[in-house]
């Protein structure tokens, strides 16, 4: 016979919102690194498509 489930108590779901919270928090600080790592030119770790130079696009 199926039973009600125990309500999550709001101290667990804070929690784990907190948690899921610093994991995004951490993400995008890395996304801003490696971003900052690109525009200054300091990039040694990772592969990105590079836009074309206004030379390269006037010879073709």
């Amino acid at each position: 016979m199926p039973v009600p489930k125990k309500k999550t108590s709001k101290a667990r779901s804070r929690r784990r919102y907190a948690v899921w919270l610093g994991k995004a928090k951490l993400q995008a600080q890395r996304a801003m690194t490696i971003g900052r790592a690109i525009l200054s030119g300091r990039n040694t770790g990772f592969y990105y498509p590079k836009a074309k130079s206004e030379e390269e696009e006037g010879e073709e």
